[in-house]
C-alpha cells in the first residue's frame, strides 16, 4: 500500500509539474507583458521551481562526452561490456590515453541513487585511467523471474567484474561498497586469484560503524531488524517490470536523506528562486543540475537492504571477524598484496572519522608500506567524489597511490 500511495502522489505532482512549466513558459514569453512586470517575474520564478522539483524523472545518463587533459578536450567512449540482471559493468576511455593506463573499476554505491552520481567521479578519473564503473539496476525494473540479490549476489558481482577486467585491476569503492569490495578483495587474495586488485581505495565508508557513529549509524541502531522489515520494506506496483518483488524504496531513502539537511535543501531552491527572479539562468542552471541528479533515485531488493542493515550497521560482523560469503567466513588477514587507501572527509556526516580506517587495521596480513590513510579538510560526504576538492586535492592522491603500486 506504501508503495501504491506514493505512486499516487507521484503522478498527482508530475501533472501539477506539467502545469506549472507550462505556466512559467507562458510567463517568460517575451511576448506576454504581464510575465515581465510586478509580480509576473516572481510568479513564474516559482512556478519554475515547483516544476523543476515535482517533475518526471527516470534514469539520467552520463553524458561525458569529452574532458579536458594539458590544455586538450578528448573525447570519451563509454560502453556496457558486461550486463548481468542486476547491475551492468560501463566502461569509458578517452581519446589518446596510454596504452598502458591504469585500469580503474568505480564501485557505485547501492544506496538509493544511480551510479551516474558519481558523473563526477568518472569525469575525473577517465582523465589518465580507463575506467569501468558498476551500474547497478533499478530493483524495480528488474522482474521477480531474475530471482533475488543479496550481500552475496553483490560480492559475487564485483569479483565477476573485477576479472572481466583482468589482472592489474584497480578499485575505487565509493561509500557503502568499501565493505562488499573489501569482502571480495580479501576473497580473491585468499584463492591467490590471479585478477584480485592491484588497489582498493575507499572513500567514506562504513567498514566499522562502531567509529564515530553518525545519526545515519544510530538510526539503523536503534531499532531491531523486524521493525524494517515491516516499516521499511514495499512491494514494487504492478506498472513496473518488476511487479511483486519487495524492495527498500528510493524514494524514502532520499526522504532520509532530505532530513537530515532540510535546511539546506529549503536554501538551495529558495536560492534558486532568487536567481531565477533577477535572470542569473546560469546559478539557477547549476541548482538544476545538481537536484535532477539528486532526486533521481532506484529501489534496492529487500534481502540485500536488510542484510547491509543486519551485517554492517548492527552487528558489525566484518570487523567483528564473522563476516561470511556463501557460508565461508571471509579474512581481512588474507589480503597479503593489495595496496589499500582510506579516504575519510573531515565533515562527513554519514560515514563518520575512522569508520573507513579500520579496514586497515583489519588487513593485519598487508605490510603498513601498503597502507595509506588521507584525511579530507573541510569535506563532508558528497564532497569525498565531486566537487573541486575531489577534483584538486583528492583524486591526485588516488592517482598517486594508484602509480606507485600498479603492477609491471
Amino acid at each position: 500500500m506504501l508503495y501504491d500511495a506514493y505512486e499516487m502522489q507521484r503522478r498527482w505532482l508530475a501533472s501539477a509539474s506539467n502545469w506549472a512549466a507550462a505556466g512559467a513558459k507562458m510567463l517568460n514569453d517575451p511576448a506576454i507583458a504581464l510575465g515581465h512586470f510586478g509580480m509576473g517575474p516572481m510568479v513564474a520564478s516559482a512556478l519554475e521551481v515547483f516544476a523543476h522539483l515535482y517533475e518526471e524523472r527516470g534514469k539520467p545518463k552520463f553524458a561525458i562526452e569529452s574532458v579536458e587533459v594539458g590544455g586538450k578536450r578528448h573525447l570519451v567512449q563509454e560502453a556496457v561490456v558486461l550486463e548481468r540482471p542486476f547491475g551492468s559493468l560501463r566502461h569509458f576511455r578517452r581519446a589518446g590515453l596510454p596504452k598502458d593506463a591504469p585500469k580503474l573499476l568505480i564501485v557505485a554505491p547501492m544506496s538509493g541513487h544511480h551510479a551516474t552520481l558519481l558523473r563526477g567521479t568518472v569525469a575525473r578519473m577517465v582523465e589518465n585511467q580507463e575506467v569501468w564503473i558498476t551500474d547497478w539496476t533499478d530493483a524495480k525494473m528488474v522482474p521477480l523471474s531474475e530471482g533475488t540479490f543479496d550481500l552475496d549476489d553483490y560480492i559475487d558481482y564485483l569479483i565477476e567484474f573485477i576479472r572481466s577486467i583482468g589482472k592489474g585491476t584497480h578499485v575505487m569503492a565509493v561509500c557503502q561498497p568499501s565493505v562488499p569490495a573489501l569482502a571480495a578483495t580479501a576473497i580473491m587474495g585468499d584463492e591467490d586469484d590471479p585478477c584480485r586488485p592491484a588497489t582498493l581505495t575507499m572513500m567514506g565508508g562504513p567498514v566499522d560503524t562502531r567509529a564515530s557513529p553518525t545519526s545515519v549509524n544510530d538510526v539503523a541502531r536503534a531499532r531491531p531488524l523486524s521493525w524494517f522489515k515491516s516499516h521499511a520494506i514495499a512491494t514494487v506496483p504492478f506498472n513496473y517490470p518488476g511487479a511483486g518483488r519487495r524492495v527498500y524504496p528510493g524514494f524514502m531513502q532520499l526522504a532520509g536523506f532530505i532530513s537530515m539537511n532540510l535546511e539546506t535543501h529549503l536554501m538551495s531552491h529558495y536560492e534558486m528562486f532568487k536567481h531565477l527572479t533577477l535572470g542569473d539562468t546560469e546559478s539557477a542552471a547549476a541548482t538544476k543540475a545538481f537536484y535532477d541528479e539528486y532526486l533521481s533515485v532506484s529501489d534496492m531488493t529487500a534481502e540485500f537492504y536488510l542484510e547491509t542493515i543486519e551485517q554492517v550497521f548492527q552487528k558489525h560482523s566484518l570487523p567483528q571477524g564473522e563476516f561470511v560469503h556463501r557460508g565461508e567466513r571471509i579474512d581481512p588477514a588474507a589480503i597479503r598484496d593489495t595496496a589499500l587507501l582510506a579516504i575519510e572527509g573531515e565533515h562527513d556526516d554519514i560515514s563518520g572519522i575512522g569508520q573507513t580506517r579500520a579496514a586497515l587495521e583489519l588487513a593485519s596480513g598487508l605490510p603498513r608500506a601498503k597502507k595509506k590513510y588521507f584525511l579530507a579538510r573541510e569535506v563532508g560526504h558528497y564532497g569525498i567524489f565531486n566537487g573541486n576538492r575531489w577534483r584538486t586535492r583528492i583524486a591526485p592522491v588516488v592517482e598517486r597511490w594508484i602509480r606507485a603500486h600498479a603492477q609491471g
